[in-house]
């Protein structure tokens, strides 16, 4: 026993000093292992910078400028049409109640109550409707006849769902709008033209009306 432990004493007593410290103090910079190379990817900024610069000198810039400014403008002169719309196959009308209900009371600066919570407003009683709204497709020269028809500028605003209300303000002499997006034709719920909004008392009435159009039209 006593032979084996000595034997053992003598193996640390050997090993011990060649094996590395444990401690994270006694850690060394062992080198770089291996070729190393710069990083080779571009600068982002820069490389942008360079195609720029390229499509500057070769006229390519210039090129697509002109193209987005004449798209910007076919846009202007005729926007995108209201999709889903088609021409009226039969007559229909009903009413839209442009009333709300207050959800929140409503002061004004002094804190007096204007509308309480829960109070039904309906606009029409305060201000009326100032003249016709008549939706037509602007392409059709039936419903654009038609358009012409329910009175001038003071009697009815013509709004187009299609076409370019520049052609026809330039040709008519008169002012066209159009429904961006649809958000008229929308909140009324007019699904064909032409279609006639008028004010009828505290509520307005909408119409689609049908034409006589040409065969195949």
């Amino acid at each position: 026993m006593k032979l084996r432990l000595a034997f053992g004493a003598l193996t640390a007593l050997a090993i011990g000093p060649a094996l590395p410290s444990l401690s994270p103090a006694a850690a060394s910079d062992l080198g770089t292992l291996g070729q190393t190379w710069p990083i080779a990817e571009p600068d982002l900024l820069e490389t942008m910078h360079a195609r720029l610069l390229r499509a500057q000198q070769t006229g390519e810039l210039d090129r697509m400028n002109q193209e987005f400014s004449a798209r910007a403008q076919r846009k202007v002169m005729r926007p995108d049409p209201v999709p889903g719309l088609s021409h009226a196959q039969e007559p229909r009308e009903w009413e839209y109640d442009p009333a709300i209900t207050v959800a929140n009371d409503i002061r004004d600066a002094k804190g007096n109550l204007i509308a309480a919570r829960g109070a039904r407003i309906n606009p029409l009683n305060l201000v009326a409707l100032p003249r016709n709204l008549a939706f037509i497709d602007g392409d059709s020269p039936e419903e654009l006849a038609w358009a012409a028809r329910q009175g001038n500028d003071a009697k009815a605003m013509i709004i187009m769902v299609k076409g370019s209300p520049f052609e026809q303000m330039k040709a008519q002499q008169r002012r066209f709008y159009f429904d961006q997006g649809g958000a008229l034709t929308t909140k009324f719920g007019i699904r064909h033209t032409p279609a006639l909004v008028r004010q009828r008392g505290d509520v307005l009435v909408v119409g689609e009306v049908v034409l006589k159009r040409e065969a195949g039209v």
